[in-house]
């Protein structure tokens, strides 16, 4: 062949390539305020950055009339590009090629991209928008999918791995977006489910939609599954790149440094008001984060999701921080099932990617009743415990007003290798609230007084008196210092720049077993 009918021919094949399912289906994807998979990737990359692979990659399924329904690239769009200048690998399902079904060729293409992000330790991030197996092929497409859960599962911990799921995600495919450490969902056109809805009706014999069933709503206010949604494509592959500002390119890096004109000295003196005057009183965690963190950027993860606990990524003097707070705007900032588990999934990715963690404590304890007593707050609520136990990055703790019973302890306590905790002077540290306590200790003395209403509020003010102050605590050691709320900014901001070279070890072991 001589060289012009050889450009021609690959000026065709890219041409192919490029189109992928065709002008219609690409305008039916459009139609439905969809983007096509290669429209996500260039929105979602630095400009021209794009290089990409297996662009001819073509399925070997010859059964059912597959032999005749044949396109470059199989339904994946693979590939190398930079986000902020930085390295990252990705794959862009594409639903215009066979409703973007998972075949055997399309899934060596995955693989391809996950095994080379972690050789070259690279962030991977996925674009799915996928109707699930290739049901032509049979248990091969089956076999793909397990290929990829494989990889996603080696790479957890070394590189991050981001999910967005821009369309239809079921079946097995919902597994290899649970594996990775963030997804990322569209409202009204993005949905996950292991089966669906005519499935449920079959068996449980429910009426519902893939909506109602799996999408963007119920997986981040009720499941958990989603930690962030967007209300289209683009506002969602821009917070891919946000999330991507905040983390490392693997877990042998520090996360990415940014000078910051906001002084590591400043004073944040509307924090010295923040507190109400009663304790049962309510205020906004949010405001306390935002006053602290460099220039107020506070980049909040799950936050439709157990609303009683905050986390999320900001900077202190430019460095990185993950942040935990429970938040006394819901159930009081108690600690329940889904909240510990928020937080331990949480922690437990800061600390494989080498990023602190600066803890807002407000617990009143462990949220009490037969629901979360039989839903197993015990075995949940010790998933956070062991996050912050076995966590051996930089770990710092300001006590803002309460901290009752075991929840003091799980908050990242200076007995579960707190290096930093400080609290502020109106905190309340103790083993339970005052009325409680009272009643117990005091019980005999209520008892036998003449008018036991007033004995038992003489008593609880005792009570208050002699325990609901940070001083105790700070007289054993258990806090390093009692601040002055305004002067938070400033003492994290030295305390982290202390604490950046930090050395703990866990003993050696193979892995722990956390209580799942």
């Amino acid at each position: 062949m001589n060289h012009e009918k050889a450009f021609e021919r690959l000026e065709e094949m890219r041409r192919l390539s490029l189109l992928g399912g065709g002008e219609g289906r690409i305008e039916a994807q459009h139609k439905k305020g969809k983007l096509t998979a290669r429209e996500r990737v260039e929105l979602l990359v630095d400009p021209g950055s794009f290089q990409e692979w297996d662009a001819f990659v073509q399925h070997r399924c010859r059964d059912f009339g597959m032999d005749e329904k044949e396109f470059p690239g199989d339904g994946v769009v693979t590939g190398s590009a930079t986000i902020d200048g930085r390295k990252v690998l990705l794959f862009s399902q594409d639903f215009t090629v066979f409703g973007g079904s998972l075949s055997e060729s399309n899934a060596k293409k995955i693989c391809k991209v996950l095994d080379q992000a972690l050789k070259i330790g690279v962030p991977v991030i996925g674009l799915n928008d996928s109707g699930g197996a290739r049901i032509q092929e049979g248990v091969v497409s089956l076999g793909g999918y397990a290929d990829i859960f494989l990889r996603n599962t080696l790479a957890s911990g070394v590189i991050p791995q981001i999910s967005a799921i821009l369309g239809p995600c079921a079946g097995g495919a919902v597994y290899s977006p649970a594996i990775t450490d963030f997804i990322f969902m569209v409202e009204g056109s993005s949905y996950m489910h292991i089966t669906g809805p005519d499935v449920v009706k079959t068996v449980t014999h429910e009426e519902i939609t893939s909506e109602e069933l799996g999408g963007a709503r119920v997986h981040s206010e009720v499941s958990g599954v989603a930690h962030l949604t967007a209300p289209d494509d683009a506002t969602c592959l821009a917070f891919v790149r946000e999330l991507l500002s905040y983390l490392p390119l693997n877990n042998a890096e520090d996360p990415p440094f940014v000078e910051t004109g906001d002084s590591l000295d400043r004073e944040c003196p509307s924090l010295d008001e923040i507190i109400p005057p009663e304790s049962n009183q309510p205020y906004d965690m949010r405001e306390v984060v935002a006053e602290v963190v460099d220039e107020g950027r506070f980049f909040e993860i799950h936050g439709r999701y157990a609303q009683n606990l905050i986390v999320g990524f900001a900077r202190l003097g430019g460095r990185v921080i993950g942040v935990i707070g429970n938040q006394p705007m819901f159930l009081a900032g108690v600690l329940d099932i889904d909240a510990s588990i928020k937080g331990a999934r949480f922690i437990r990715f800061c600390d494989a990617f080498n990023i602190p963690l600066v803890t807002f404590e407000d617990v009143p304890g462990f949220l009490p009743g037969t629901a979360q007593e039989h839903g197993g707050i015990i075995l949940h609520g010790a998933k956070l415990l062991y996050a912050y136990c076995e966590a051996t990055v930089p770990k710092m703790t300001v006590i803002t007003r309460k901290a009752f019973g075991g929840a003091y302890d799980v908050m990242n306590s200076k007995h579960i290798r707190g290096d930093f905790n400080v609290a502020w002077p109106m905190a309340e540290i103790a083993v339970m609230g005052a009325d409680g306590a009272a009643k117990i200790i005091f019980r005999n003395e209520i008892k036998e007084a003449e008018d036991p209403k007033e004995a038992e509020a003489a008593l609880v003010k005792r009570y208050k008196e002699r325990f609901y102050n940070p001083y105790t605590a700070a007289s054993f050691g258990y806090v390093d210092d009692v601040i002055y709320p305004r002067e938070t900014r400033a003492v994290l901001c030295r305390a982290l720049d202390r604490l950046v070279t930090k050395q703990d070890r866990n003993p050696r072991k193979k892995h722990g077993n956390i209580p799942l």
